[in-house]
């Protein structure tokens, strides 16, 4: 009986948390961990794990869940097999506190959207300004780091990086913050960016051997930028603008003026993707600002919003970039998650990174060069666009920019994939993403030629939908193989592929849903709510779990 007092005293000396993450681990294909946001640094979201496969995937049963109750008060629920309260045993988990707020306001959790790290025997994850340890056993909580915040927009939280036993994650009002994996304690803050300037950060820090990647969101008319943290101390080790900032700097030429491109946004507000091989560190750019008028900003690409960005991760420098929005008119952010393949283009092997773009875009591009290689449309009815400039990116069209009668445009501004991250199968060839085909009516609201700040100056009417699909891509052609139907807003947070055969996503519908990975015929579900996370998988005392979110609930499935 003495156990269970220590258990709550000390919960990591009896949950099996380890080394924690080694970097030289982060260069490994994804197997029996998830220790980035990705899984690894593909992108690929392809878990080499075939436990669970398709001759007995039926059998998959929940394992345990887990409400987790963000905010400075106690531990959250727990259940094996069901919903708990109050705690394992009816004990609370004690909150670390920190933080800058010098007031008692709390935002709320919201939605977990976070990727879970999963190392160890642990799990990490986060709500903005919260993060958490949880046993990955049976879903118990170790401990509850809480955040106060300044304030912020509090939209959504992507996750942690691991770097050895340290965690780092970013908050809504701009600060990285390190924690003790195995305490939860906090070991230093850095700020990141301004609040004052509108600045709010969601992303999952990426770990890259000795540099912690950081990222940031603006929706107002300030510059994007990329940043690199030392570990162990915090410091800056260099800043990288997605936009000119200064006079000399590649780009400049396409916007108006020094001052368009030094409010322009290309917000950062995605983790990328890592190749060793070359050092290059490739994530994807938000829009331009004003968003929606060209007053300020001209009629250039303005570089290097809506992009395609490769720097180098050891000097921050820009080895190169590909805009698959230039020009964009619609918010149409391409910061969605890059993916890495080798394959073969015209028979060639060719070392490639794909994209699927909020614009309805897919793209297939040399990860070396930037060299675009393969240009298709894979919205449905996506018809923003005029045919295909000189380097092969949409050409926009004036005719759909936002006007005083209205124009209808395919996608929404939500776009036909948002934040949700896809995945990659080597065992089909295929990429995986969801796809949604709404329409919307562009009112413009602000003639001033001097156009709107930020996200203003227009106003949007939803004008319908053709269908929301689980669609397979092949990145040759970068043409549909295949489109499975969803009801509603298909794709939950995004998508899970298995060397089970197996690809996991939430239908929309309120079920977490495994489908055949060649063809998407769905061969499992359970109706657990709407998933807001993508689906993860990991290898534990030699069972394979598959985890999820439904808003602030963590679920957990095994065969027994």
């Amino acid at each position: 009986m003495r156990l269970t007092p220590l258990l709550f005293l000390f919960p990591a000396l009896l949950s099996g948390q380890g080394r924690g993450v080694d970097p030289a681990d982060l260069l490994k294909p994804l197997r029996d961990s998830w220790p980035t946001y990705n899984g690894d640094y593909t992108g690929r979201r392809y878990s080499a794990l075939t436990q669970v496969n398709q001759s007995n995937v039926k059998h998959l049963t929940l394992a345990w869940m887990t409400r987790l109750n963000a905010g400075p008060g106690g531990g959250g629920g727990f259940g094996r097999g069901g919903r708990g309260g109050g705690g394992f045993g009816g004990n609370s988990v004690p909150v670390i506190v920190g933080g800058e707020g010098t007031t008692d306001f709390n935002a709320g959790g919201g939605s977990i959207k976070a990727s879970v790290l999963a190392v160890d025997g642990t799990l990490y994850l986060t709500m903005p300004d919260n993060a958490w340890a949880v046993d990955a056993r049976d879903g118990r909580e170790l401990w509850h780091y809480y955040w106060k915040t300044k304030g912020g927009t509090h939209i959504g939280n992507r996750g942690l990086a691991m770097w050895n036993s340290y965690l780092y994650m970013e908050t809504p009002d701009d600060y990285l913050v390190s924690l003790d994996a195995r305490t939860g304690k906090e070991r230093w803050h850095k700020t990141i960016a301004e609040l004052s300037q509108g600045y709010f950060s969601t992303p999952a820090p990426v770990v890259v051997g000795n540099h912690v990647l950081v990222g940031t969101g603006n929706d107002i008319d300030a510059p994007g930028f990329l940043q690199s943290f030392d570990p162990e101390t915090g410091d800056l080790q260099w800043k990288f603008y997605t936009v000119p900032m200064k006079k000399g700097d590649p780009g400049l030429d396409s916007w108006a003026s020094l001052d368009a491109a030094r409010h322009g946004g290309g917000q950062t507000w995605i983790p990328g993707a890592y190749d060793p091989e070359t050092r290059l560190y490739i994530f994807g750019t938000g829009n331009p600002t004003p968003a929606y008028t060209t007053g300020t900003r001209g009629e250039g690409d303005n570089l290097f919003t809506c992009a395609l960005v490769a720097v180098n991760v050891d000097t921050g420098k820009m080895a190169w970039y590909y805009s698959t929005s230039p020009h964009d008119m619609h918010d149409y952010d391409s910061a969605q998650t890059p993916v890495l393949v080798d394959g073969v283009i015209d028979g060639k092997p060719r070392k490639l990174v794909l994209t699927a773009a909020r614009n309805g875009y897919f793209f297939t591009l040399d990860r070396i060069t930037g060299e675009r290689l393969v240009t298709a449309k894979y919205g449905l009815l996506t018809n923003w666009a005029s045919g295909l400039n000189k380097n092969g990116a949409p050409r926009h069209d004036p005719l759909k920019d936002a006007t005083i009668g209205g124009a209808i445009v395919s996608p929404t501004s939500g776009g036909t994939i948002n934040w949700e991250p896809p995945a990659f199968s080597p065992d089909t060839g295929l990429f995986y993403t969801a796809e949604g085909n709404g329409f919307s009516i562009f009112y413009l609201t602000d003639v001033d030629p001097r156009g709107s700040m930020g996200l203003g100056g227009k106003e949007e009417d939803f004008a319908g939908d053709a269908g929301s699909y689980l669609t397979a891509i092949d990145y040759k052609t970068g043409k549909a193989v295949w489109r499975h139907p969803y009801y509603g807003n298909g794709g939950g947070g995004g998508l899970l592929a298995t060397a089970g055969t197996l690809l996991f996503a939430g239908d929309g519908a309120g079920n977490l849903v495994a489908h055949d990975v060649t063809n998407g015929k769905p061969l499992w579900n359970t109706r657990i709510g709407n998933v807001t996370n993508a689906p993860q998988t990991f290898l534990l005392d030699g069972r394979q779990y598959v985890i999820c979110a439904t808003g602030d609930t963590l679920w957990a499935f095994v065969m027994y």
